[in-house]
Formats: C-alpha cells, structure tokens, sequence
C-alpha cells in the first residue's frame, strides 16, 4: 500500500480538511500546555498528540480512500466516526449520567438521565487516555479492566466559563476508592456546600456556612417521625398525590419513618388523622470524617471544619493533623507526612510545623441528608476528581422499587416516564 500524503489529502473534503487543520492546532495547543503546565515530561504529552492525529487522519483516509472498497463499508466508517465523536464530545464538552440513588432526592431522583457538561468548569484532560469506548471502568462480560495505565497524564483542566460556586450540583469521583486511577474512579453528584476556604458547621441538622445559615435547597428532605391515628390509612396513590416515595415503617402502630421536603411537610400535616410530624435529629456517631477520637461528630451535629484552599497555609496541631493527614497524604502526594511520637511533623524534607495546600477543595453533601454518603464520610474532594456541572434532565423513568413500603412494581414503563421533569434545568 503506498502512502502519498499529498495525494492523500486531495482526497479530503474542504469541511474535512478544515476540521483536521482546527483539530490539530488545538491539539497542539493542548500538547504545549501539558509540556509548560504540569510535570508530565516530554513523551506521554506527544504520545497523546500523535495518538490523536493518527486517529482522525486513519478515519478519514478510510473514508475517502477505501470504504467503498471494503463490504461493509459503509457500517465501518458510521462505527468508527460515532465512536470518535462521542470520545471527544464526552472528554470535552458534554457526557451522559444516570442517578442511581436517592441521595440527592427530590431535587435529582433515582432514575434521572442528565446532562453534565465538562466545558464549564474546564475540560479535564484524561489521566488515563488509552481505554475502551463508552465503559468507565470495567469492561462487558469480562469484568476486566476497561482501560490501560501504560500511558498516565499528570492532572490538568482546559479554562472553563465559571468557577465551581456554593450549592452548584457537581458530578466528581469518588475519593474514597483507591483500586482506580483519579479519572477511572465512581462518579458521584452531589450539592457543593463549601467551596476552597469556606468554614462548614452543622447544628441539628442546619448547616451553618461562614456562620451564616445555608441556603436551603427547595427540594431537598431530611428524615421526619410521622405517627398516625389507628384509623389512618396510608397507600400509595395517597403518597404519589404528595410526592413522597420515600417511607419506611415504624414498629409502632401506625408510625413511619419518611423523607420529607418543607412542601411535604407541610402538605402531610394537613391529612386527617395525622398525629405528629416531627423532625429527626440523627445521632450517628459512627465512621464519619475524620475517624479520630479527638471530634465527637454526628451527621447532624458536625464540624466546624475548613476547606482547604490552594496557596493557604496552616499550622501544624494535633486537631489539623487529623483533619487534614489524609489530604496531605494521599491527594497532595506526601505519603511521608507523619506525626512522631514526640508530638513533631514531619514529611520527606524533614521536621515541619506548617503546611501550604497545592490543590483547592470542595465539601459535598446529597440534599436527601440523612440518605446521603457525603464529604460527612469520606471527605474533602480533590480539584482533581471534579468531573464537571449538571446541566439539565433529559429523561426520567421512575425505578420499580422507587417506594419502599408501596412498591409500583404493577406500572409498565410508559406510565413510570416522569414527562414533568424532562428538560428540567438542575438547580
């Protein structure tokens, strides 16, 4: 087979050619950014710029040049631009997300399909950039990994439009696995309650921002102790009249347990029979962040904690080092940083009593609070792990098991479509 490249690109159409011209430069734009931005060495930035390059020139030189030569042809070249398009719109600009628990209910619902954009934040160029189309983590029927770490790239975002604000809903990956690389881990979204140098305080179960009190989001639910009359009968066209999907029985006779925004709340004290609705202080004290014995938190009584913020310094104290040991640690590369056991810090350069972040932080927290594993669990999130902004729903098909005390088990898929959510903006 001979190679001419001048005959070759003859072949290209004027719209290929022009795309091909404004792909490369901006690939090569990002070639030189990860050269003169980040620590990533001369190789893996030109290996990923090459890759690239051959990737779009293999495509069209198969669709100019020998698709109709081939059977199939035709299918090959759809197959092959499809998956080209889609790596890039999704790397770049916009990816697909679905919402798998209720954590974030009602404002996000379990069964929500959404949009997240890349672009407003700024695109994070892929740590690991050699992987199989369309699959995260694993790969179908195998099980095994669906991407490859021969080839790593330091962490680097494009500019965005914006920066990450309070109560932005945020998807990011979840620091708290530590089997993937950053980019590979579980995506999660959550409301970003503190952004880099913002204090976070919880008392019963209001959260308090720079000892302000936060902003409430319209749909989001805490858990309510409802008790009912002996003659009361709860079912489920009653609850879905009210929007409420979450309940749980009591042992008590007519008592439940259920997960209630402030318009639930006040729409059930109005049912006939009701007897109480109160509200539920959780008294969890279990492995919430940070595990130290030195904070006696709860998931409704916690903190006051600070979000680190890139170029901040801090002094070094027993109270910091456990706030703070496993940001330093693991996100900010120093597996070397210790306490002795005189009382001292100390990290590769020696002895130490202060510290300066690299990186800025966020606090995440599921607006459905006490269903919710947030930064209360498992910490602070990396710059690095956010993913980018929740746009807008663009479907919504209600799960069988969506109710647990009334299941919906006998609604056939059309009936579960929610047509009142779709092409909702997410606030």
């Amino acid at each position: 087979m001979k190679f001419n490249l001048k005959q070759d690109w003859a072949l290209l159409s004027k719209r290929a050619r022009i795309f091909y011209i404004a792909f490369t430069v901006f690939n090569f734009i990002l070639f030189i950014l990860l050269l003169v931005k980040v620590d990533a060495g001369f190789f893996p930035p030109l290996i990923y710029f090459v890759f690239w390059q051959v990737a779009i020139w293999v495509y069209y030189m198969f669709r100019y040049k020998f698709r109709k030569k081939v059977s199939g042809g035709e299918w090959i070249d759809a197959a092959m631009f499809a998956i080209i398009a889609a790596t890039l719109i999704r790397t770049f600009f916009i990816e697909a997300y679905q919402i798998p628990t209720s954590s974030m209910e009602k404002s996000l619902l379990r069964g929500d399909f959404l949009f997240v954009s890349k672009a407003n934040y700024g695109a994070r160029v892929p740590m690991t950039p050699i992987s199989f189309p369309f699959v995260h983590q694993t790969l179908p029927v195998t099980n095994g990994k669906a991407y490859s770490e021969i080839l790593k790239l330091p962490f680097y975002r494009l500019p965005g439009f914006q920066k990450i604000k309070n109560y932005d809903v945020v998807v990011f990956n979840y620091p708290g696995e530590s089997d993937y690389p950053v980019d590979k881990k579980t995506n999660y979204i959550k409301r970003c309650i503190g952004i880099p140098g913002d204090d976070i305080h919880i008392k019963d179960g209001k959260v308090f921002l720079n000892e302000k009190k936060a902003r409430v989001g319209v749909h989001g639910q805490t858990s309510y102790n409802v008790q009912t009359s002996a003659s009361t009968y709860l079912n489920l066209k009653s609850m879905d009249k009210l929007n409420i999907s979450e309940i749980d029985k009591a042992p008590a006779e007519g008592s439940y347990e259920m997960q209630l925004t402030k318009k639930n709340y006040e729409d059930l004290k109005k049912i006939p029979g009701m007897v109480e609705v109160v509200p539920v202080i959780d008294p969890f004290r279990g492995r919430l962040f940070p595990v130290s014995e030195i904070f006696n938190w709860t998931v409704d009584n916690y903190g006051p904690i600070h979000v680190p913020k890139k170029g901040e310094t801090i002094s070094l104290n027993e109270k910091n080092y456990e706030l703070y040991k496993e940001v330093i640690k693991i996100y900010e590369n120093n597996p070397e940083f210790t306490k002795t056991s005189e009382g001292k810090y100390r990290n590769a350069e020696g002895e130490i009593s202060e510290y300066t972040f690299k990186m800025d932080y966020y606090f995440m927290m599921g607006d459905n609070r006490h269903h919710s594993a947030d930064s209360r669990f498992w910490g602070f999130v990396p710059e690095d792990h956010v993913v980018g902004k929740a746009l807008f729903i663009w479907m919504s098909i209600e799960p069988t098991n969506n109710n647990t005390l009334f299941p919906n088990s006998n609604k056939n898929t059309f009936q579960r479509i929610r047509w009142s959510r779709l092409f909702n903006r997410i606030h």
